[in-house]
């Protein structure tokens, strides 16, 4: 009866006007695509986008639909640390990324406080109930009912509020995600509501972007869901390029710069990669000659990158760019330089 009620009104309006109509800062008219019932997208947008986001401690508890409130005490890799701040996080990821073909571990002290997703604060007591904690986060991104984290959108905003009729009934302003989120949370099935618009975002990247309807809304929600997603996938595949890199020792199979193929310039030298971002480049041909020390590092935006550098010798020099990863097997690893793309590399497993 409600949607008939809503498509009916719609119906009236679609003559009139399809944008809304602000009279003044308390008084608008809704049109027929921005007024938004309690189940509608938008409404569903507004609640996601304003949940906890509690992805920036997903390191330490593995959880990103809640945080855990500070102090909060780890073994991390064996190590006992006790993080009182924020500023302490640092010291969890050095251990962490201290050795990338390792298994990490963190094992949490309990009892500890979360902060969830809709903004309530739970004590957890022990490991059961935290593995219960994780298997409802991992329910809700099933569903899509998991936050979004790569919009935050910034207060204050006013919303407006309409009977079935679609005559309003009043308004409100909003200073926060908590606030934002108990508004639609409790948005009732006898109302619509429309969003005073435009309204400003901070995107993940930082960016300030100007949002000036309900589908501008889905649609930068949709763009930097997809960009988010393709950097979880990027990743995923830094982690295989550094096991893959770690297992072996490699030559450079094909080195093109101008259109030639240098690989000859490396064919004396074996280059490993080890755990701690080292790597070290060894003449098979002359067993007189030093070893080479060099670093490298795997890093991941939305694509995957390798960094390597050796100071030393000015043949391996040539291998001194930020490289992104093309493509990988178990046995190969095939980079273009991202300062030119003219200028591509090949490491094959020996």
């Amino acid at each position: 009866m409600k949607t008939l009620k809503f498509i009916t009104a719609t119906l009236l309006l679609v003559g009139l006007s399809l944008t809304s109509c602000q009279d003044n800062d308390d008084n608008v008219t809704p049109s027929a695509d921005n007024a938004n019932a309690a189940t509608s997208p938008t409404a569903s947008n507004l609640k996601r986008s304003s949940m906890h986001k509690g992805d920036h401690d997903d390191f330490l508890d593995g959880v990103s639909c809640s945080s855990i409130l500070l102090p909060v005490t780890a073994t991390v890799n064996g190590t006992e640390v006790t993080v009182a701040s924020e500023s302490d996080y640092e010291t969890v990821t050095d251990i962490l990324a201290e050795y990338n073909n390792d298994d990490d571990s963190v094992v949490l002290h309990f009892p500890l406080t979360v902060k969830l997703s809709n903004h309530t604060e739970i004590t957890i007591s022990n490991q059961i109930e935290y593995n219960a904690l994780m298997t409802a986060c991992e329910q809700a991104d099933n569903a899509t009912e998991d936050a979004i984290n790569c919009l935050d959108i910034n207060f204050p905003i006013s919303i407006f509020t309409f009977n079935l009729n679609l005559e309003q009934t009043g308004s409100v302003v909003l200073e926060s995600d908590q606030e934002l989120y108990a508004y639609m949370d409790n948005f009732g099935d006898d109302a619509y509501f429309a969003v005073n618009y435009p309204i400003t975002a901070t995107m993940s990247n930082d960016a300030q972007v100007t949002i000036s309807s309900d589908m501008d809304l889905s649609t930068k929600i949709t763009e930097c869901l997809a960009t988010e997603e393709d950097m979880e996938e990027a990743e995923e595949d830094a982690e295989e390029v550094e096991s893959i890199l770690v297992e072996g020792a490699f030559k450079v199979q094909s080195f093109i710069e101008a259109s030639v193929d240098k690989a000859n310039t490396f064919a004396d030298y074996t280059i490993t990669f080890a755990g701690d971002m080292s790597c070290l480049a060894q003449n098979t041909a002359d067993s007189t000659a030093n070893d080479i020390q060099g670093t490298y590092e795997v890093a991941a935006e939305t694509e995957v990158n390798l960094n390597i550098n050796f100071s030393s010798n000015a043949t391996l020099q040539l291998l001194n760019h930020s490289w992104e990863v093309t493509s990988y097997t178990q046995n190969s690893v095939t980079l273009q330089s991202s300062a030119n793309a003219a200028i591509t590399l090949v490491l094959n497993r020996v």
